[in-house]
């Protein structure tokens, strides 16, 4: 029998919750948020090779429920537990709506490269010191009514001028569900991750956006979708 060796770098799949809610998530196929994340397991686990571990985080309770921020003990705990499996490898964290917060939450942790947030909740005033470092990427649609692409736009500058290289892509026609243009969120999140694991190259514009100085604004860092696929980049003019 071949003996399974640790892995050489990760992703954790982080899904939505609710802004409180101190009861355990459903079951299986009955916890819509974490379903929700199913298919983007699925096609990073096709494009990243059998050295890179893809897990999704368990959550203790369904809610953010305030200071508590019990989704980012668990994250926390999680990548505890990979430490002391695997040392000390590289980790991206893809959260969804609630998840990208407490991704965002959990960067300072040592093995975290970088985020990949998913329409994510970003609060006015949510820390940024913790993404020094990092490299923060934030995924949008326009047409979200659920959380803001507002604050996710807001957060990228704010976290640059902390230190962290930062990207946001609007998803133009797409909602919070992520259903709409279903395939271009798979896509583009696995392009992400490789790219900021140096597994293959950054989308040009992207990569472009990360090098912006710490003082750049907020437009400057935003990157249409549709003409990110189109090889160029132009200015982008209840929590689940």
């Amino acid at each position: 029998m071949t003996e399974r060796r640790p892995p050489k770098a990760a992703v954790l799949l982080l899904h939505g919750g609710r802004e409180t809610g101190l009861g355990a998530p459903l079951p299986g196929p009955f916890n819509l948020p974490a379903v929700r994340m199913r298919p983007f397991a699925r096609a990073l686990g096709r494009a990243l090779p059998g050295d890179v571990l893809v897990r999704a985080v368990t959550y203790g309770h369904r809610g953010w429920n305030g200071s508590r921020a019990d989704p980012l003990h668990d994250v926390l705990r999680a990548l505890d537990e990979l430490r002391s499996a695997a040392g000390e490898i590289p980790v991206v964290l893809v959260g969804h709506s609630m998840g990208g917060r407490a991704a965002l939450h959990a960067a300072g942790h040592p093995l975290v490269r970088g985020v990949v947030g998913l329409a994510p909740w970003c609060p006015e005033g949510d820390p940024v010191s913790q993404l020094d470092g990092r490299d923060v990427v934030l995924v949008h649609g326009t047409r979200d009514r659920i959380t803001s692409p507002a604050g996710s736009r807001t957060l990228t500058a704010r976290a640059r001028r902390a230190g962290a290289r930062t990207c946001l892509v609007t998803v133009h026609d797409s909602d919070h569900a992520m259903l709409r243009r279903a395939p271009a969120w798979h896509r583009l999140t696995v392009s992400l991750v490789t790219g900021v694991l140096g597994r293959a190259p950054l989308p040009g514009p992207v990569a472009e956006a990360l090098r912006l100085p710490p003082g750049a604004p907020a437009e400057d860092g935003a990157v249409d979708l549709d003409r990110l696929n189109a090889g160029s980049a132009a200015p982008c003019g209840g929590v689940e």
